[in-house]
Formats: structure tokens, sequence, C-alpha cells
């Protein structure tokens, strides 16, 4: 599976009620009877990949993609102010993957993601093992405290001035606290400029972390427009200030449930975002999952994680479980 592969548009999309005011946006490409597969967003709340669907064979497979709470095409949106964010749980998400299973008649599915949907696909089969033929993840995470805190003040190490600005952009009585949940609280300011700095200076500490990968996406976070902008960081403030109401090692301590599950782990060496630890923990707790390192590759990619991307979905596509 090269280069070239046939691409389809979506030949059926909508909108699923979910619950609590809440409409998730759906779509699918491909092959009606090909095999499922699922591609999940990362961020939280980046919204569903433009681009993904492309990494898999439209005829060979039955793609579907959909936005989760608040971001991309799913309503209310994050970045209305009003939205009640009550509602935007990793729990919510993992009922609306169940849901569009349901809803799309599916039995079992391969699972593909990175970032953020490495989380939520890991929380989903181990909730619901019976109902993943695989999975493959791309720049792993398990969304825990200690993560977190790499991100948002460990690595100052390796980024001491853009750390310095990320940090100045808070409330200078937060400034030595926890800086997620300060600007938490700053994208629920009532005021829609203070917002709009806020994830400004957001999007900026996140290309910081990404602006070494001349070989993937460079300033990627702050490309996007203000209106998804908002949305993005609203959620993932809100997320990771509640340490996405995981428990700590929830995920490595559940892997026992994703025996049987065969799993391709792909993960870049010069990752700064999500260092390799994660990755490597989760394939010595998960016998099923292969690692793959990507040398020259960061959070972000490289032409060689586009090859080890298009193998792994190969062998689900040779041989689906």
């Amino acid at each position: 599976m090269g280069g070239g592969l046939p691409e389809t548009d979506p030949y059926d999309y909508g909108l699923l009620d979910v619950g609590d005011g809440n409409t998730i946006y759906w779509e699918v490409r491909g092959r009606p009877a090909g095999l499922p597969v699922l591609i999940v967003h990362g961020g939280p709340g980046s919204g569903r990949s433009r681009s993904a669907h492309k990494s898999f064979d439209h005829d060979v497979f039955r793609i579907i993609l959909f936005d989760q709470r608040g971001c991309g095409g799913s309503v209310p949106s994050a970045a209305d102010p009003t939205t009640d964010m009550a509602h935007n749980t990793t729990e919510h998400l993992l009922a609306d993957i169940e849901a569009l299973r349901a809803h799309l008649g599916v039995d079992r599915w391969l699972l593909y993601g990175g970032s953020w949907a490495s989380t939520l696909i890991l929380a989903y089969a181990e909730r619901h093992p019976d109902r993943v033929g695989g999975i493959i993840l791309v720049g792993v995470t398990m969304t825990r405290p200690r993560e977190i805190d790499w991100l948002y003040h460990g690595l100052r190490l390796l980024l001491p001035i853009e750390w310095e600005r990320f940090r100045a952009a808070v409330p200078i009585q937060e400034q030595d606290g926890n800086l997620v949940e300060a600007y938490r609280r700053l994208m629920e300011h009532p005021d829609l400029r203070v917002r709009e700095q806020a994830a400004r200076d957001w999007c900026t500490w996140e290309d910081a972390a990404i602006a070494h990968e001349a070989l993937g996406s460079p300033g990627q976070y702050s490309a996007q427009n203000d209106s998804a902008k908002l949305a993005f960081v609203r959620i993932c403030t809100h997320y990771f200030a509640h340490n996405a109401w995981l428990d700590d090692d929830q995920i490595l301590r559940n892997a026992q449930a994703l025996r049987g599950i065969p799993g391709v782990l792909i993960h870049g060496r010069l990752d700064l975002s999500a260092p390799l630890l994660t990755a490597t923990e989760l394939a010595q707790a998960w016998p099923d999952a292969v690692l793959t390192v990507i040398e020259d590759s960061g959070h972000t990619g490289s032409p060689a994680m586009g090859t080890a991307i298009r193998d792994a979905i190969a062998r689900f596509a040779e041989s689906p479980a």
C-alpha cells in the first residue's frame, strides 16, 4: 500500500445525538462492506483529520471519522463560552464512541489515532475489548499527570525562553502554580479578547514544542482559525486540568484487558511533547503490541513515520483480526 491509494468522498455522514444537548458529527468513506476502521483525532479538541483517511485503501476499508464533543462539526462548540463543559469528559467521549459504533452497525473495528487519541483509544479498548479488532497508535500518550506536567512545566528545561513567555501570559499570582489550570481559567473569562489571547499564547507554546520537527508539521497549532483555536484550547485545558478524569497509571494497570488485541505502536524518538518512555512502558505491559521507533521523527511525523503507518495499515488489511 504505497502512494496513489484510491480516495472517495464521504458516502454517508450526519449528526448523532449523544445526549446532554450534544450532537457529534461523523462521516464514512471508502467501501461500505469494507473492514471498519475508526480514525480518532487528537487534541483533545483538534477535530477530525482532513488527511488521515488518505493512508487507508478506500477499496479495502470502511473509514469512519468523527469530531469529539465541542469541536469540528459537532455542536455546541466549545468556542462558545455558554457551552457547558461539564458534559465534556473522557467518560462522555467513551460513551459517544460506543453510541457511534451501534449507530453505524459495526460489530468490531480497527482503531487508529495519535497523541490524545491514543489515550482515548486505549481507554475505550480496555472498556470494550470485544469490540476492537486491532489498534494502531502514533505518538503514544496515556495522559498521566506526569505526562501533562512534563509538557507544560518540565519541558522548560529544553525550551526556557519559550516557557517563560508561556508562563508570563497568566496572571502574576498564578505564575508559580499550575499553569494548565491558570490557562483553563483564562479560557472561561467573560472577555473574548482575554480568551483569544490565552488561546494564542497556549498555541505558541505548543508550537515551540514541535518547532524542531522540520520533517513534520511545525507551526500547526497556531495555524488554526480563531474559532477552532478557542475550542481546541478550551477543551485541552479542561481535560488536562482534570488529568482527563483518569486515575494515575489507570491505562497501564488495566493493560491486561488488551490481551489478544493486536497492536502497532509507532513513536518518534525526537518527540518532545510525548517522550518515548510512555510508548515503551505500554509495549512492555501489552504483549500483543509491537513498538516501532522512528529515529528521525518527532510528534508530527516524518516520511519514515508515514511509511511505518502505511505498513501497519497494510498488516491489518492483509490479515484482519
